[in-house]
């Protein structure tokens, strides 16, 4: 056996949806594949990584979404220096979401602590500010698809087109030990077939292991609907009642595809007696995610919308078209009367403007709330969708009179069949998939038609799963640890925990930058000892 161990980690997004995480030890380094924040309520516990963040080589990012990318600032606060890769255009989108997460994180502690000091309670500590979104920022290293890079003596990645987002990606890893190359595929987020904008997913042939996603691993989308059909009936209905279509949108992705649709619905007329309606984007993170996605448009963009661009036709822009970036601006929708589509974010309604537009519109049994994507098990778009009477926004009961549209089968993901497609490209079957980033009994039904209708070895692990690469056996096959939702920490342990958190993660990056030195001169070493040792005599108390 050689000299170092090669072992995967699973960490997040185990029998759930959101917070990917997978820790790879190879070639004496120690990598992460996404590290993501868990969007809306959480099942299980999660593990926590199995060595310091500053101990962290390096990351593999499939793309930009947050539950993928979103916790790479902490991770940044809590000691990482290594290196980011992703492509080009999930680089550019994580320069604006990652700074996006961090406004939020600062803006709802500010917004908690204004409330809590009257009521009395502790100070809210963000998760991460700006600074360590900006350190991390710094971190990342743009690669192109296709290219093999070198990353470490024994170690080799490619990025192919996951067919997901702008710049998504499943990650091939090729690992040579003893003169033995293993090769792990990491799915990313596969995507739908079809979709306007981006081109669709690539196929991949051999794996010796494949960590695969399994979003709607029970779920088909059917027949491919008429999304300009739909979108222009909902619209017509809407606006001849004389109210307004709100659209809870993904910044990125998914408000560039409503455009997209917008643009052709506009100069085909399609709207009758409401002519040159207007269309709000409510949001400056896809504002400027469109402005990356024009960036972008040459190389990744699918042939569809690549022709429009031949033409000089703009795919996702046209007159009446009202972006809105201060607060002020978005205040002012909801005075102006006329009928109109306003797209906002946070497409689950979890955060955002999109809370103020549902609070001005759900009321209204003239308006329709338009839902375009995805809504997790427990966020308020989840409840809207699955029926509530009523919703709390701002501390007030807001009673649901409007229409209430789903545009069916529009996804970012694909479905059961389309991640059955993805797996069955593979000509040699693979040694193990593991099946990840699914609802709770949706990764162990998919996993389980991988086993019956493919004859594939297929497991679901449970968060602190660890498998050796090199056996090809478990070392540990964690067991499922709920979360305890009736131990609520005292906001004041919280925030002191936060703190001395940090500390501890400060103390351990510098351990690692000690080892770091291991063969610097006697006369620097001796320096840096006699600082440690100065400090240490300050604080020892």
């Amino acid at each position: 056996m050689g000299e170092y161990n090669m072992k995967l980690i699973f960490l997040g997004a185990t029998h759930e949806v959101t917070g990917s995480c997978t820790y790879l030890e190879a070639d004496g380094k120690k990598i992460l594949i996404d590290c993501g924040m868990e969007q809306g309520p959480d099942t299980y516990e999660n593990e926590e990584l199995p060595v310091p963040a500053s101990d962290i080589d390096m990351v593999l990012l499939t793309h930009a979404h947050i539950d993928h990318s979103g916790k790479l600032p902490l991770l940044y606060q809590r000691g990482f220096r290594g290196q980011i890769f992703a492509t080009r255009a999930t680089t550019d989108l994580c320069d604006i979401m990652l700074r996006d997460s961090a406004h939020i994180q600062m803006f709802e502690a500010e917004w908690k602590n204004r409330k809590g000091k009257r009521a009395g309670r502790e100070e809210v500590i963000p998760l991460y500010n700006m600074d360590d979104a900006l350190g991390a920022i710094e971190c990342f290293v743009s690669c192109e698809y296709h290219e093999i890079l070198q990353i470490s003596d024994q170690i080799k990645i490619r990025f192919v087109d996951a067919g997901h987002l702008l710049g998504s990606s499943s990650i091939e890893v090729w690992i040579t030990e003893d003169g033995q190359e293993t090769k792990i595929v990491f799915s990313g987020d596969i995507g739908n077939t079809h979709q306007p904008i981006i081109k669709d997913p690539e196929y991949l042939k051999d794996a010796d292991y494949v960590v695969m996603e399994s979003t709607y691993g029970d779920r088909s989308h059917g027949i491919k609907p008429d999304y300009i059909k739909e979108l222009t009936q909902i619209i017509q209905r809407t606006f001849d009642r004389g109210g307004n279509v709100v659209i809870p949108s993904f910044a990125v992705g998914r408000t560039q595809e409503m455009l997209y649709f917008l643009r052709q619905i506009k100069e085909e007329k399609r709207i009758v007696g409401h002519d040159g309606f207007e269309v709000y984007v409510d949001s400056p993170l896809a504002v400027e995610a469109t402005s990356i996605f024009m960036r972008h448009m040459f190389s990744d963009f699918d042939e569809d919308a690549a022709a429009l661009i031949q033409k000089g036709i703009n795919p996702i822009s046209f007159p009446g078209l009202k972006i809105s970036v201060t607060s002020e601006d978005s205040k002012n929708i909801n005075f102006d009367e006329k009928p109109k589509v306003i797209i906002s974010a946070s497409g689950m309604c979890e955060a955002g403007r999109i809370k103020h537009h549902l609070k001005h519109n759900l009321w209204r049994p003239e308006c329709t709330v338009l839902f375009v994507g995805y809504q997790a098990v427990g966020t308020l778009g989840r409840a809207i969708v699955e029926g509530a009477k009523e919703v709390k926004l701002f501390g007030e009961e807001i009673e649901i009179h409007a229409e209430i549209a789903v545009l069916t089968g529009i996804s970012g993901h694909a479905d059961n069949e389309g991640l059955i497609r993805w797996i069955s490209a593979f000509e040699k079957k693979p040694k193990c998939v593991f099946v990840i980033h699914g609802e709770d009994l949706v990764t162990e039904s998919f996993a389980e038609r991988l086993r019956r209708e493919k004859g594939l070895n297929a497991y679901a692990p449970f968060s602190g799963t660890i498998f050796d690469l090199v056996s090809g056996e478990f070392i540990r096959e964690a067991e499922p640890v709920k979360i305890d939702k009736t131990k609520n920490m005292p906001a004041s342990t919280a925030k002191a925990n936060s703190v001395f958190a940090r500390l501890v993660a400060a103390g351990q990056r510098l351990l690692t930058v000690i080892r770091h030195n291991e063969h610097g001169a006697d006369k620097d070493l001796a320096k840096f000892t006699s600082q440690i040792e100065s400090l240490c005599d300050k604080w020892d108390r």
